[in-house]
């Protein structure tokens, strides 16, 4: 199961990893005796197993997307530590392609539940920071499929049941606002303590399992192994060790297409036909790891060799016959990741599967107030902000709603004069 820790900035998220690890056994001898070592007799900071560069050591957070593997008797783990930091939002979408669940840290000292308990703001809701919104609608917006809140630093306060009921009670109000249905569980721990992280809360007030018990329970995303063959090619290999004659005599090296199948499945026999070009051919054999297989299905690496030569290179797509759908014009959500605004009408790059093309933005329907969740009139946008937007392509693409397939709805926008990755693209419904 593939999971990613979100939420603002020091929050407790690179600690809450190390306790995970630290608690199911995931260091090696030397880890710790390096932990023990720095600590000099005080507390060892579990934090240190994810803050890798140097940078964020000397700052104290998390910059870099920091993955770590553990396991369990019930599932093996991939973690992915993503930052708190505004200016790093980009790499929490990074970490959030591809991932079962996104538990989201909220640092219980940041928010004012007091005024909750005091009846301050109603009796009811206390505000939200920003980031921690901005994290949970990324994750629901990039179709993660399970979302933890987990409300860190309980040991902090001087009553954890209040302080968990109110932030419970804002972060309901939040995902209702929000149209947020995939909440699967909100957790009260403290990462430092260690309190109810692996093992259950002994507290009369809770009831609920461990975030650890509730991760083993959570399902893993299904591949859509039914359904038409989409296969976006990576990699061209030629097999010389099977090189030899065609019917004509002439010299031939069968040609290896190899990718990840975004879904279907794919055997020898089946006819394919590949995009751009419209060419078709029968699959003379699956490969996997260098051997020959009888089939291969979503989510697998496979190597695709045709009963024919075809003009195919990276970035070209392998597909059921008449599946695919070119598109030069869509409707997305774009999640702006760049210091310079996003401007209608400029030009930018566009990566979607292994195939780059020019496109422009025609469109900003609207960005999104992260505060009120409301849709707002605008003719750009800033960095972190989030908005709908429709796209112009130069060349037709086989783009498909994101909610439907993960790999065939996302694009990524570059910038053509910095050449940085300026935002991520979900595609909504092809024009």
């Amino acid at each position: 199961m593939r999971f990613l820790t979100a939420g603002s900035v020091d929050d407790g998220k690179s600690t809450l990893i190390g306790r995970l690890l630290f608690e199911s056994q995931a260091l090696l001898a030397d880890q710790l005796d390096t932990l023990t070592q720095r600590a000099a007799g005080e507390p060892i900071d579990l934090s240190l197993l994810t803050d890798g560069l140097e940078a964020e050591r000397e700052q104290g957070i998390t910059i870099d997307v920091a993955y770590r593997y553990f396991a369990t008797r019930q599932r093996k783990f991939i973690i992915a530590d993503a930052p708190g930091h505004e200016q790093y939002t980009r790499n929490m979408v990074t970490a959030a392609a591809g991932s079962d669940a996104a538990v989201v840290l909220v640092d219980i000292t940041k928010i004012d539940w007091r005024a909750a308990k005091a009846g301050e703001t109603g009796g009811t809701v206390v505000p939200l920071l920003p980031q921690t919104r901005r994290h949970t609608m990324l994750a629901h917006l990039l179709r993660v499929p399970s979302i933890v809140f987990a409300i860190n630093k309980l040991d902090a306060v001087d009553d954890p049941q209040a302080a968990f009921e109110a932030a419970r009670t804002a972060l309901l109000a939040f995902a209702a606002e929000a149209g947020i249905s995939t909440v699967a569980g909100i957790i009260p721990l403290s990462a430092l303590r260690g309190d109810n992280v692996t093992i259950p809360l002994d507290a009369p007030w809770y009831n609920g399992p461990s975030l650890l018990q509730l991760l083993e329970r959570l399902p893993t995303t299904q591949e859509r192994t039914e359904g038409a063959l989409l296969q976006p090619v990576q990699y061209v290999a030629r097999d010389e060790a099977e090189a030899g004659q065609d019917a004509k005599g002439a010299g031939h090296q069968p040609r290896v297409f190899w990718g990840r199948i975004a879904h279907g499945s794919v055997r020898a026999g089946d006819a394919v036909q590949v995009f751009p070009s419209g060419e078709q051919a029968v699959v003379a054999e699956v490969r996997r790891a260098g051997s020959t297989v009888e089939s291969s299905q979503a989510g697998e690496s496979a190597g695709i060799v045709l009963d024919r030569q075809l003009d195919i290179s990276r970035g070209d797509w392998i597909a059921s016959p008449g599946s695919l759908q070119p598109s030069q014009r869509f409707t997305a959500t774009l999640a702006w990741l760049d210091t310079e605004p996003a401007a209608m009408g400029r030009k930018y790059w566009v990566r979607h599967g292994n195939r780059w093309v020019q496109a422009r933005i025609s469109a900003i329907q609207h960005k999104l107030d992260i505060h009120t969740l409301a849709p707002l009139d605008a003719h750009e946008l800033a960095v972190n902000e989030i908005g709908e937007v429709t796209i112009e392509l130069q060349q037709p693409l086989p783009v498909e709603a994101y909610a439907s397939n993960r790999v065939g709805g996302a694009l990524i926008v570059v910038d053509p004069a910095s050449n940085r990755t300026s935002g991520a693209l979900l595609v909504k419904a092809p024009a």
